[in-house]
């Protein structure tokens, strides 16, 4: 539910204060500054928006649940094969247990609902009020979150007022993707569990609610560290925009040597990036060579930079070499659902850049 409503300023530098890098440098943290996890503890998940957030990112969830002193997440966010925390969790060596339902099938009654709701003048009624709740939430989750922000009283009671909107609007079931019947689902999956668990931020109300031995994390003890600050030099990287600072972007992705949540080799990728984006075909295919020569057993990465050397070699003209690189990504063990489609989207039709 969450969209990409804005940018993450490319200072990043100046993103993080200096004292919380500290408190993170090189991913660690010293004996006193870890706590025992509660019984059961919630952090937020923002989903997409995490690439977004220089402060509350895929980095900053694997720092929060290391600080907690877990060596595994229970996970009750849904079950994007491609979120960006999957990646994280896995390179920071934070086993991942899967409790989330597959709910696909809700979206879909939501849909099919809203379709009909929109033929006749009751129900487009009840859209628009379900509009105004979803518009004055993305209002609240506007700006830079932190875990501060996050689990504050406010957010938590703007997120309960906009289920019992949309609940009065469109009432539980196929309207509200049966939002209540999950939460209770996900409960029960939990039962007398403890641990660290990732859910999604606007079930925290609900799951608080029938949850007893739940609790939130003591924000005051945790601040993003080196490999959030890291993690968002990458995000932004990734995310260019018209006003950007081209030329401060690379100098801070070649600068950093990265680690081992967002290593050397996504560095690269994301300096290639830019490199295509401006045409110079040459310089984004040695970055991407010397990617692919980097990688270790990151999940994600190795799918992304081989079909995105694909698409440059392909744009080079070397037709043959980039058909061999396409298939090497359909390969692999995994491939994120971008990558997959790149590599197929070139073995049908060779991928040609504009202006070059």
């Amino acid at each position: 539910m969450f969209e990409r409503t804005e940018s993450i300023p490319t200072n990043l530098l100046k993103v993080i204060p200096n004292e919380a890098r500290q408190r993170g440098l090189a991913g660690r943290y010293t004996p006193d500054q870890v706590t025992r996890p509660a019984p059961l503890i919630l952090i937020p998940d923002l989903g997409d928006l995490l690439r977004l957030q220089p402060q509350y990112n895929a980095a900053t969830l694997a720092e929060l649940a290391l600080h907690l002193g877990v060596s595994g997440v229970l996970w009750l966010s849904g079950s994007d094969p491609d979120h960006p925390a999957r990646d994280t969790f896995a390179a920071a060596r934070l086993s991942v247990t899967e409790l989330a339902p597959d709910w696909a099938w809700a979206e879909t009654e939501h849909a099919e609902l809203s379709g009909f709701m929109q033929q006749y003048p009751q129900g487009q009624a009840r859209l628009r009020q379900a509009g105004q709740a979803e518009r004055k939430l993305e209002g609240l989750l506007h700006g830079g979150l932190t875990l501060e922000r996050l689990i504050s009283p406010e957010m938590l009671a703007g997120l309960a007022a906009y289920h019992a909107v949309l609940a009065e609007a469109l009432e539980e079931g196929p309207g509200t993707r049966w939002q209540a019947r999950r939460l209770d689902t996900l409960a029960a999956a939990l039962g007398d569990s403890g641990g660290v668990v990732l859910a999604a931020l606007d079930d925290l109300p609900g799951l608080l609610e029938r949850l007893p031995q739940a609790s939130l994390p003591d924000a005051a003890s945790f601040a993003p560290g080196e490999f959030s600050r890291l993690r968002a030099l990458a995000d932004r990287a990734l995310l260019l925009h018209e006003s950007d600072d081209l030329s401060a972007l690379l100098a801070a992705l070649e600068r950093d040597t990265g680690d081992r949540l967002t290593p050397k080799a996504e560095l690269q990728y994301a300096a290639a990036g830019i490199h295509l984006a401006v045409g110079d075909l040459p310089s984004a295919r040695s970055l991407l060579e010397a990617a692919a020569h980097g990688l270790t057993n990151e999940r994600s990465l190795p799918g992304l930079v081989l079909a995105r050397l694909g698409q440059v070699r392909d744009a080079q003209g070397e037709r043959d070499l980039a058909t061999r690189t396409y298939r090497a990504v359909l390969a692999l063990n995994f491939t994120p659902k971008v990558a997959r489609e790149a590599a197929q989207a070139g073995l049908a039709t060779a991928f040609l850049l504009e202006g070059v």
